[in-house]
């Protein structure tokens, strides 16, 4: 059995293309009654994210799996010539390296992502609902959810911040050691707020407000994350509740200026405050930034923090890379047995059935024996078999050459003459 992995992702196609082949998988129902019904797609598994669209399978036939995939992309609007400049294809190790650095986070956009992992369980829960898969895929796909733990455990590929989002929320738990219990108020409701309230959730933030010029925008993005919403003309007040104030609006004008915040400290009795700008032009007063216990970092800040942290992922990547290689050698290795298996079962009958014969003709030929010698006549051709097949049997579980996986299995078939036995078999039973 052969694994076979087509796709495409960010760095092969673009959006457009991407979104038209997603589009094929927002009914995965459908699309696994459809290859389902495809006879070289023993066991698959499909998945789509934002970043990549792929399909995973288990087949005897690896050309008609290839081409039968290939035609379900393309029989839907999508044209040969735009497919067929961005589909990659890997079969066998190289499927297998693929899924398990994709699962890592190792082949994303943002090395060390974590929403990958999570992307690809649901995708196996909803093949496994339309019993697409089978043992292989089961293995594989259990597999590359431990090694891609195994990645985040004893690795700090996900442990520097490499986003503007994440950079801001890290900065914030270093000067208070811990969000548990503090306050966080988002001035702006767009992507950069969304992500930065995704980290300060995940961190275990007290409490959150969103300050937003539409209200009701405000109240939809708060009410996501469990918290509260006010608008932009109730900012200066929640100064004085506020542990830590991220802003990104497109704001033309700052919200808050040296004075207002000067005001605000007095009445907090300077307790610390933490001001996170990442809108360009700024939100804040620079000024800000001169007050006694009020902490200002702009954009500017974050990009040195994370250009730092995204050369400090890069060498923990390649650590990821060398645990990834590692485990690929494991699974190939069991997949290796589920072929050299059949083989030693026909190798073991073919030894017992020339020794039950031989021992047979031999009986014949001797006086009478009484049960006990003839039980160890047997004993005795059945431990010199299994001594004559144990260097054959370890030779077809030992290495295997990795372009041709399958040269010892066919030189013991060849060798010992098994494949010729099993079409005597068929044509004497026919």
């Amino acid at each position: 059995m052969n694994l076979v992995l087509l796709g495409l992702n960010h760095k092969t196609a673009p959006v457009a293309l991407r979104e038209k082949v997603a589009g094929l998988l927002t009914d995965l129902d459908t699309a696994y009654q459809d290859l389902q019904n495809q006879p070289a797609l023993a066991e698959l598994v499909l998945y789509a994210t934002c970043n990549r669209v792929e399909g995973v399978c288990a087949t005897a036939e690896p050309d008609a799996a290839i081409n039968q995939i290939r035609a379900f992309f393309v029989s839907h609007d999508i044209s040969e010539g735009d497919l067929d400049a961005s589909l990659y294809t890997h079969q066998d190790r190289d499927a297998v390296q693929h899924l398990f650095r994709v699962a890592a986070s190792l082949d994303s956009l943002v090395i060390g992502e974590p929403q990958i992992l999570g992307q690809i369980k649901e995708a196996y829960r909803q093949a496994t609902r339309n019993r697409a898969t089978g043992p292989i895929l089961n293995r594989l796909l259990h597999k590359t959810f431990s090694v891609a733990k195994r990645v985040r455990r004893e690795t700090g590929i996900g442990g520097h911040a490499v986003s503007i989002s994440y950079a801001a929320v890290t900065l914030g738990r270093k000067i208070f050691g811990s969000l548990a219990g503090k306050t966080a108020v988002l001035v702006g409701a767009g992507e950069m707020a969304e992500l930065a309230l995704e980290h300060l959730k995940s961190d275990g933030i007290g409490r959150i407000i969103v300050a937003n010029r539409t209200l009701e925008r405000g109240l939809q993005l708060a009410q996501r994350f469990g918290g509260e919403a006010v608008s932009l003309e109730e900012l200066a007040d929640q100064l004085l509740h506020a542990d830590i104030i991220i802003s990104s609006t497109g704001s033309p004008q700052h919200l808050l200026t040296r004075d207002q915040v000067k005001g605000a400290m007095r009445r907090r009795k300077y307790r610390p405050l933490f001001f996170i700008d990442i809108a360009v032009p700024r939100d804040l007063d620079p000024a800000i930034n001169d007050l006694d216990n009020v902490y200002l970092y702009n954009i500017d800040d974050l990009k040195e923090v994370v250009e730092f942290n995204w050369q400090r992922r890069q060498q923990e990547a390649v650590k990821a890379e060398r645990l990834v290689a590692a485990e690929t050698v494991k699974f190939l290795e069991w997949l290796q047995t589920l072929e050299v298996f059949p083989t030693i079962i026909a190798l073991k009958e073919k030894a017992d059935r020339i020794c039950e014969a031989e021992l047979e003709k031999t009986l014949k030929q001797l006086p009478p024996l009484t049960e006990e010698q003839r039980q160890s006549l047997e004993v005795l051709t059945q431990s010199i078999t299994q001594k004559l097949l144990h260097d054959p049997i370890i030779f077809l579980k030992g290495y295997h050459h990795p372009q041709r996986p399958t040269r010892e299995l066919d030189t013991v078939r060849r060798l010992f003459n098994l494949d010729l036995d099993r079409d005597t078999e068929l044509t004497e039973e026919d």
